[in-house]
């Protein structure tokens, strides 16, 4: 069960109010609101600690709008943390993103799985080894560190490191998957 019930905007203080109109005038738009207009997922939990919460949304934003790195090859590298983590909301967020940029239902469940994968693209090849790297060592040996442009090194391990804090952060309130919505008797699909 969600242990952070949905924050509609008539319940925020002034700042919680500012980040959240933030929020939904930024890219993400309202595809982040549930049907009383709260946010959903690691959005929600934002709330609580607004100048946290709009440092972290900022970077989010700055990672999937404003990066270098190729829409697939990003996608790729969410995915990976995502399976690592075990985070059924950013699956369920970001699978259909990546289902619709041409990743196929096999290449899906073996980022969700951490099987083998073969990708055709280099750049999408190298993101997919050095976020694999990451999430399960933690670090680079020389190979792999070579296989990507430093400042591309940069924006791959941030990406890595937020999605990872949003993962915990969805585990630590319980947060319900994507696609699902807090019921006053538990979690129903949405």
């Amino acid at each position: 069960m969600n242990r952070l019930p949905p924050l509609p905007p008539d319940r925020l203080d002034a700042d919680a109010l500012a980040l959240y109109e933030k929020i939904i005038a930024g890219p993400r738009g309202r595809s982040m609101l549930d049907g009383q207009g709260a946010l959903i997922g690691p959005f929600n939990a934002m709330l609580l600690s607004p100048p946290v919460g709009e440092a972290l949304q900022e970077l989010g934003a700055a990672i999937r709008y404003r990066s270098r790195l190729g829409d697939r090859a990003r996608e790729i590298a969410i995915l990976v943390v995502a399976g690592h983590q075990d985070s059924a909301f950013e699956q369920g967020v970001h699978e259909p993103i990546a289902r619709g940029l041409g990743l196929t239902d096999a290449q899906l469940h073996a980022l969700r799985t951490g099987a083998p994968l073969h990708l055709d693209d280099p750049e999408e090849a190298a993101v997919l080894r050095v976020a694999r790297a990451l999430v399960t060592r933690g670090e680079l040996n020389d190979e792999e560190y070579a296989q990507l442009e430093p400042g591309v090194l940069v924006e791959l391990t941030t990406l890595v490191g937020y999605y990872g804090t949003l993962a915990l952060q969805l585990r630590v309130f319980a947060t319900p998957p994507a696609g699902r919505k807090e019921t006053s008797g538990g979690v129903a699909d949405g």
